[in-house]
């Protein structure tokens, strides 16, 4: 668990460092934008009341609590799921990675009603309207990586592959 632990922390910390010297440092909630490396990257100011781009956004204190409930329960169900789960090191990683960014993004709605997304990328004539945050690639990481790396034992996590089944008639 303490992998889980010390990973979680890195990305909480990096999640909130970067958006301490984009949004505050830098003054983005002022200026709007700053293009980086146009259309690559830039930095586009976003107070996310939803989930991802903005779905089931909402106003209400009801939503901005309940978005925070439901994130603390993800968090707790998959810190209790690792902390019993006999898989590898890449699954432990996971999960920390998805614990980090989601209290990142719990720590901004208590904060600020809102998640701060700043990250806004484009390419090849596509124009993205949505930005999102280092939690929000957290998230999205380390849910693919739990997919990924907690289905069969044997390549992904080291360990021996499961024994097949036999079906009975």
């Amino acid at each position: 668990m303490r992998r889980v632990a010390l990973v979680a922390l890195a990305i909480f910390l990096i999640d909130q460092i970067t958006k301490l010297v984009v949004v505050f440092g830098l003054d983005l909630r002022a200026r709007g934008e700053i293009d980086i490396l146009p259309p690559l990257l830039n930095f586009r100011m976003a107070w996310n009341r939803g989930v991802n781009f903005g779905l089931m956004s909402s106003e209400g204190e009801l939503m901005r609590w309940g978005l925070i409930i439901l994130s603390i329960l993800i968090v707790g169900w998959v810190w209790h799921w690792s902390a019993k789960s006999a898989h590898g090191p890449l699954a432990r990683i996971s999960a920390g990675v998805l614990i980090g960014g989601a209290l990142g993004n719990v720590v901004d709605r208590v904060a600020y009603g809102a998640v701060a997304d700043f990250l806004n990328m484009s390419c090849c004539g596509f124009d993205n309207p949505y930005a999102f945050n280092v939690a929000d690639i957290a998230i999205f990481a380390g849910a693919a990586g739990l997919v990924l790396f907690t289905g069969d034992r044997g390549a992904a996590s080291g360990g021996k592959p499961r024994p097949k089944r036999r079906k009975t008639p």
